[in-house]
């Protein structure tokens, strides 16, 4: 067995952070001194936000986090459904544009486990998406027809939501029944030839019952790749009893199905970076964006379910006890055509992809308990919001494998026929597995002090335990298994368990009561299995249950302000973030392997959302990212590389104003930085084939007119001035997926 060694690191005090953390207070204190003397000159007058502003949300809807973001010591940001139906967005991909510092992924040949793949500050967060809460498993593009608002908390928060909180984690908030009679739906048909329709019916019963139905259906292309047929639709019932009185309980479920063309990418061929051996190659032409590599037989067909009993009860004096029980059910059934490699051989209209056949099945399952209770009370003259609470989750992932996909010839180039014969097609499970559970039992605390109207301290503690167990049946090689025949089935087990203690510490202090400036801590722990609970018998393996968890703490210092009688917030936050116990191969000729590695993201992340005036709305954010490994050895672990897909500035605007009763125009841009794919230092960039992701800016607009008080027609048009760009790129730099061309979308609602 390879050795493996490990070392713990100690967070030391960096100059360029302390001086970076006393520019930042610098920029905030004539803030806060302005927001003190109109304090004390107007005094006399009170002003209170709107409770209905379409952009701007006052908080977060877990209990946990019980402060108004003003004070929350975080990077929060909440996306709410009114963006949304202004973009004409359907996606949580979508709905992500709105936040700076995340960046989408194109899986191996397209071949990704996971629908929504995603970076946040340069980690992974694919598996860190929630539900009210709760995390969602499985491999499901979701669709944002049941979402009421996206909340994004940046930075490790294993304080927040356990193990593998690396990047922070992204909350989706479902709709639920009010005491409001409503009726909404839509109808929307775009460049793609997409039809949609979704519809939204609210009702109450009796005196403190409500019903709410949401449903979607869509079918039809992708804008930019008509070719790629998507089939979904959802239906999601929901109960209210006890609305208004001090216990509610709610009953709600989700129920989504997709059928998919599922989409292995564009050669990169052509595009700005193309390396090859062959120079033919090299000065060719790029493919036409509607090309499909794959075969008409190819198919994804996705089911997710889960349901949800939540209970809410009001202790008095200021308590409120909180239950939620959920199971939920996702798979994925995926056969996909994947391309490979090029050959110019001959005239250019024979030059050929080879293509290979890949599957995926996974069928993911969950089954939560969380008991939560918040009270606010004093201690002497210092005030409490205590939040404490525990959770009781069984996690697991069954992936068999399938044998039989067939085999197809390499396509032409630039023709590729989707027709293609597929030949010894005979789809078929081999009896191997791999079936991994992780079962947590956690408890947790977090509290608000208030030592007085300016000053404030934030702590919040978890301690869990978790048990990951990993059953796989592999077919035998002769290496693997000499005594045995080739081909037959051994089965394995491999498990690990361990205690995991994660905090989040800050303070805070109010100059005004209209702002904030703070400091604070967290970090977060990874330990071996906790994105997929697929332990690993291999040395080296960052699986491997002898490794240590990797460690991420997050330093940050902010400020924020509700300006314009409180109908603006604007933040602004300097962070660090560093993860060790990284794996590296310290040397190959023994095969001796390390968890010395160390990764470290800082940067800047600037927000403004809310209201301009009554008619103007705005939610705009730029994030810088500096990211690099600063203890590693060789290869893309090599000290002084970058991060993948790490650029160093992204930044998001979109904004709505109001004409008049009638119209109402809107628009907004993207920008995205050079991402790298290329980061080892010791390679020549001009020979590696598309080395990064060129950077781009794509701007959107808005067009809306209220026909009458019941319907409206919106206008999008995308990509308004047609920007040539890459929207993501995989590994090798041989396929990625182009941002739609300029496309349009037409919108009908209907509201009584």
């Amino acid at each position: 067995m390879s050795p493996i060694r490990s070392r713990k690191h100690t967070l030391a005090t960096q100059p360029l952070l302390n001086q970076s953390l006393f520019a930042l207070a610098a920029i905030g204190l004539p803030m806060a001194a302005s927001a003190q003397v109109a304090e004390k000159t107007m005094s006399e007058v009170k002003v209170e936000a709107s409770a209905d502003l379409p952009y701007k949300a006052e908080k977060v809807s877990s209990p946990k986090l019980t402060q108004p973001l003003v004070d929350t010591p975080q990077t929060i940001s909440i996306i709410k459904k009114e963006v949304l139906q202004e973009q004409g967005a359907s996606s949580i991909v979508e709905a992500l544009r709105n936040t700076p510092g995340i960046t989408m992924q194109l899986g191996e040949n397209g071949n990704t486990s996971a629908g929504d793949t995603f970076q946040m500050r340069g980690f992974s967060a694919q598996t860190s998406v929630f539900i009210d809460g709760i995390r969602d498993l499985g491999a499901v593009t979701r669709d944002a027809f049941n979402i009421e608002q996206v909340e994004v908390s940046k930075g490790p928060a294993g304080a927040d939501i356990g193990r593998g909180a690396t990047a922070g984690y992204i909350n989706l908030v479902s709709k639920l029944p009010s005491r409001e009679n409503s009726t909404g739906a839509t109808v929307s048909y775009n460049s793609g030839e997409t039809k949609r329709a979704t519809a939204d019916l609210n009702r109450t019963f009796g005196e403190t019952g409500a019903f709410r139905l949401n449903v979607y259906a869509q079918d039809g292309g992708q804008m930019g790749r008509k070719v790629i047929d998507r089939e979904g639709r959802g239906i999601a019932p929901s109960v209210a009893l006890g609305l208004g009185t001090p216990t509610r309980v709610y009953l709600f479920s989700q129920h989504v199905r997709q059928d998919n063309k599922p989409d292995g990418g564009l050669p990169s061929v052509g595009i700005p970076g193309f390396y090859n051996a062959s120079a033919s190659l090299r000065s060719a032409p790029r493919v036409d964006r509607e090309n499909y590599y794959g075969l008409n037989s190819d198919y994804e067909k996705i089911d997710a379910d889960m349901g949800t009993v939540k209970i809410e009860h009001e202790l008095g004096s200021g308590a409120t006890l909180t239950n939620t029980t959920r199971y939920g059910k996702s798979s994925m059934d995926r056969i996909l055509t994947g391309i490979n490699t090029l050959t110019a051989s001959g005239a250019q209209n024979t030059w050929t992809v080879s293509r290979s056949r890949q599957s995926v099945l996974q069928d993911n399952e969950i089954l939560a308990n969380t008991t939560n209770l918040v009270s606010a009370f004093k201690t002497g003259d210092v005030g409490h919001t205590l939040s404490a609470g525990i959770e009781l989750l069984s996690e697991s992932q069954f992936s068999p494998t399938r044998a039989g996909l067939g085999t197809v010839a390499a396509a032409n180039l630039y023709a590729p026929n989707p027709a293609d014969t597929l030949s010894a097609y005979a789809p078929a499970l081999t009896g191997a597995y791999t079936d991994g559970k992780t079962r947590t039992a956690a408890v947790y605390a977090f509290d608000t002090i208030e030592l007085s109207p300016q000053w404030q301290l934030n702590g919040g503690l978890r301690y869990e335990h978790y048990k990951t167990a990993t059953s796989s049946v592999t077919a035998s090689t002769a290496t693997s298994h000499p005594t045995l025949p080739v081909g037959s089935l051994v089965g394995s087990r491999v498990q690990a368990s361990d205690e995991l203690a994660s905090f989040k510490a800050g303070v805070l202090y109010k100059p005004a009561t209209n702002g904030s400036v703070y400091l604070s801590y967290a970090n977060s722990k990874t330990p071996p299995g906790s994105a997929n609970f697929s332990l690993s018998a291999t040395a080296g393996n960052i699986n491997n249950p002898n490794m240590e968890p990797q460690q991420t703490t997050n330093i940050e210092l902010g400020t924020k302000w509700d300006v314009l009688q409180n109908k603006l917030a604007l933040t602004a936050a300097l962070y660090r973030t560093e993860n060790e116990n990284e794996i590296t191969l310290l040397d190959t000729a023994t095969n001796t392997y390390s968890q010395l590695g160390k990764r470290r993201v800082e940067g800047v992340e600037l927000g403004a959302v809310g209201q301009i005036t009554d008619r103007w709305n705005i939610i705009a954010g730029l994030a810088t990212m500096d990211a690099t490994i600063k203890e590693g050895t060789t290869g893309n672990n090599a000290a002084g590389a970058a991060t993948r897909w790490s650029p160093d500035l992204s930044a998001t605007l979109w904004t709505s104003y109001k004409l008049s009763d009638q119209f109402t125009v809107g628009g907004g841009a993207r920008y995205m930085s050079k991402q790298k794919r290329v980061i080892d230092p010791s390679v020549d960039v001009s020979l590696q084939n598309v080395p990064s992701v060129p950077s781009y800016a794509v701007a959107d607009a808005m067009l809306s007119y209220k026909v009458n008080k019941n319907v409206s027609l919106q206008l999008n048009v995308y990509n308004v001035f047609d920007k040539f760009y890459l929207n993501t790129l995989n590994n090798s730099g041989a396929r990625l997926t182009l941002g739609a061309e300029r496309s349009a979308q037409l919108t009908a609602s209907f509201l009584f």
